[in-house]
């Protein structure tokens, strides 16, 4: 198979729009535990950006499904790579999770899943205080998870960019020859 050299336009554009969504949404739903000023603001913006980044992910899932990836530098440690795609793997699962989790939180608890313009989504679970109970804390704890992931994939892109010096960082940053 003939492995590009950067990803493609659209995995680049989906890749930095994603994270300053997600980033935003890390803050918007912090801000939602503490404020009880700005909490339903912060609610009515935190579900519509939740189904975006859902919806996003699905096209960046497929995406990467249809495309083939720039290799790792041959170099590299195996237990790096191994990190590498694991934690990519995890963060396609947290995207996807994270709202979906959300969704079936707010159907169990008999919630209305609003959208902006007074749009409503569907509940996609049955109303049950049991079912909420188990998931609302479940998608805080996925929350920390998926900004530990963050960090570390943060981290490691700038080892990549900073100390190894190779063009891992400049795969997803800028684009090239295919």
């Amino acid at each position: 198979m003939n492995r590009p050299r950067h990803f493609n336009l659209l995995a680049r554009v989906l890749h930095w729009s994603m994270a300053l969504a997600i980033l935003a949404m890390l803050f918007v739903g912090a801000g939602m535990v503490v404020s009880l000023q700005y909490r339903a603001p912060l609610l009515d913006l935190h579900r519509p950006l939740g189904i975006a980044i859902l919806l996003l992910a699905i096209v960046r899932l497929a995406n990467r499904l249809a495309r083939p990836t720039p290799p790792l530098p041959a170099d590299l440690p195996a237990i790096q790579k191994f990190a590498a795609h694991a934690s990519h793997w995890l963060l396609y699962g947290l995207m996807l999770a994270m709202p979906l989790i959300g969704w079936a939180m707010l159907s169990a608890g008999g919630y209305p899943i609003k959208m902006f313009g007074g749009v409503h989504l569907p509940a996609i679970l049955p109303h049950s205080p049991e079912v909420y109970g188990m998931l609302r804390p479940l998608h805080g704890v996925l929350a920390y998870v998926l900004f530990a992931t963050i960090l570390a994939h943060l981290g490691a892109a700038l080892f990549h960019a900073w100390v190894r010096r190779d063009e891992v960082f400049g795969q997803m940053a800028k684009g090239g020859p295919q």
